[in-house]
């Protein structure tokens, strides 16, 4: 199976400050990847170099084979990734339809049967395409969120911590649409502190720790690795 996404000896560092130190890992096509790990791992700074949003200080990020590193945010989003943000970040003073709309902004296509592929995922959105986004829900904002990023046809959508923030039973159901959404060919690259949703979600995980990898396997091997469980899912066996 080929990778879309390959990430090689990346490094990001915030003035002395070594966030992401020399990892390498790849996302195969049609899979879901998920990178697990505590606060400050370096999780979501290894998302954000990858879009752009962070310039790494070292190391390679191949998207279809074609080297993005270092490009702009606008520049590698046209070329096929999209990132939905940590904590939703919807335009609350636009509405639901205006913002899958935004996420389209570098296309010159008709939208139509993308912005119907998004109700048809998310039916609360078409219920709710009029209203201000800022008058959503949580669970509702998360789901626009990744709708939004959709719009823009990624060949990798990445998501930063999609569960951040909800009740238990919405989680359950933002995890139904990410499996709904591999499912219909996308391929997904995940950061999430629910190591054990992302885990059983997860084709391929990767735990990183300060800044490094320190262990990876399929999401069912590291959901019952020992020390996972301790580190991560409060399930390490204690007889």
């Amino acid at each position: 199976m080929s990778n879309v996404l390959e990430v090689k000896g990346l490094s990001v560092a915030y003035g002395g400050i070594h966030a992401v130190k020399n990892i390498s890992f790849q996302v195969p096509k049609g899979e879901v990847v998920t990178l697990i790990g505590a606060n400050g791992a370096g999780k979501s700074s290894t998302l954000r170099s990858i879009v752009g949003l962070v310039k790494p200080s070292a190391g390679s990020i191949l998207l279809n084979g074609k080297e993005i590193a270092g490009k702009t945010a606008e520049n590698i989003v046209s070329q096929g990734i999209t990132l939905v943000p940590e904590g939703r970040r919807v335009f609350a003073d636009l509405t639901v339809l205006e913002n899958l709309k935004v996420g389209a902004y570098l296309r010159k296509d008709n939208l139509d049967d993308d912005i119907n592929w998004c109700y048809d995922l998310f039916p609360r959105l078409k219920e709710r395409s009029w209203q201000l986004a800022g008058t959503l829900s949580g669970g509702e904002q998360q789901m626009l969120a990744i709708a939004r990023a959709l719009m823009s046809r990624p060949d990798v959508i990445m998501m930063d911590e999609p569960s951040l923030g909800l009740a238990p039973i919405v989680v359950k159901d933002v995890f139904d649409i990410i499996r709904e959404i591999n499912r219909q060919g996308k391929t997904i690259l995940l950061v999430e502190q629910n190591a054990n949703m992302a885990l059983h979600a997860a084709h391929h995980g990767y735990v990183m720790e300060t800044g490094t990898i320190t262990l990876s396997g399929t999401g069912k091997e590291l959901a019952e690795n020992e020390s996972v469980k301790a580190a991560y899912l409060g399930k390490a066996k204690k007889k």
